[in-house]
């Protein structure tokens, strides 16, 4: 076999060991699932993507779904139905599961679910549109990873024409391994960078929410201390009012006052000329009792 027939024959090997079992977008059923009809299309669709024959190995069971929602990384069924967004994020967990853990694999699709599950942006976008793009934009680069490995078999060959198929098998898995460590690190990295971008954007959201209730509670307290003026204004007048005389009331107790008054004052009037008079007969009496002592004293003499 020459060096052109087995080039032929890698790229073959090459493309039927990466070829892998893409759900299409329009493969996705509208109407919505059961836990065990989204199980069983699941494996319909990505069973082949599985190693050896897959009979050991589900691309999804029940206690991987529940895992899931404990774990917050997909959003629970309404009512055990499971909808097109529910398949979207599964299909997303079972690729990236293989390659990142799953703390990253909720650090990255937490703001997909927020912002495009059961949701559409600005732009009209909703989980299914963004779904076809990645989709789109995976094909194309299928082309791009079997050139990657083409080109890391070519040098493994030429470094190691010598050695027997062992070492060369070897050094192509570390080949490999270095441009799947290397992409998994920048995939790692721009996860902490989306993380961080969506901490700092709580953190923003949180002060925000934060100063709404402060303004609310000073408009509270100008409306209580408001109230409260309102509430003293009001007491002052009451006080004020219980404390106002009542003009007619008065008038008339002064004039019932002033009557019994006069009237007293009569009673002692009558009182005060009897005894004048009782005091001038005293005095006529005394006058006459001494005029006699006189008379008395001359017949003595005489």
């Amino acid at each position: 076999m020459d060096e052109k027939d087995r080039l032929s024959e890698l790229k073959n090997e090459i493309r039927e060991l990466i070829r892998l079992n893409f759900v299409l977008p329009e493969d996705i059923p509208d109407i919505e699932l059961y836990m065990d009809q989204v199980t069983r299309f699941m494996d319909t669709h990505l069973h082949r993507n599985s190693r050896g024959d897959g009979s050991e190995d589900k691309p999804l069971t029940k206690t991987m779904i529940n895992n899931y929602i404990k774990n917050k990384l997909l959003p629970p069924p309404e009512k055990k139905r499971y909808t097109k967004e529910h398949i979207i994020m599964l299909i997303s967990i079972y690729y990236l599961k293989n390659f990142i853990s799953i703390s990253d694999i909720q650090k990255m699709l937490g703001p997909m679910t927020e912002k495009y599950f059961d949701k559409k942006d600005e732009k009209g976008r909703g989980l299914l549109e963004i779904y076809e793009e990645i989709f789109e934009l995976g094909r194309r680069q299928y082309f791009n990873i079997e050139n990657s490995i083409l080109r890391a078999k070519e040098i493994t060959d030429l470094k190691m024409a010598d050695e027997d198929e062992y070492l060369n098998k070897l050094v192509f898995i570390y080949m490999l391994a270095y441009d799947i460590y290397g992409k998994k690190r920048l995939m790692e990295q721009l996860i902490d960078e989306i993380d961080e971008a969506e901490m700092l954007k709580a953190e923003a959201d949180g002060k925000k929410t934060r100063k709404k209730p402060a303004a609310k509670s000073k408009a509270a307290a100008k409306g209580k201390t408001a109230a409260a003026s309102k509430g003293k204004a009001g007491t002052a007048k009451s006080k004020a009012a219980e404390k106002k005389p009542d003009t007619k009331a008065t008038a008339a107790k002064a004039k019932a006052a002033e009557k019994k008054l006069t009237a007293k004052t009569a009673e002692k009037k009558p009182a005060a000329k009897t005894t004048a008079k009782s005091a001038a007969a005293g005095k006529t009496t005394a006058a006459k009792g001494a005029s006699t002592d006189k008379t008395g004293t001359r017949g003595k003499k005489a």
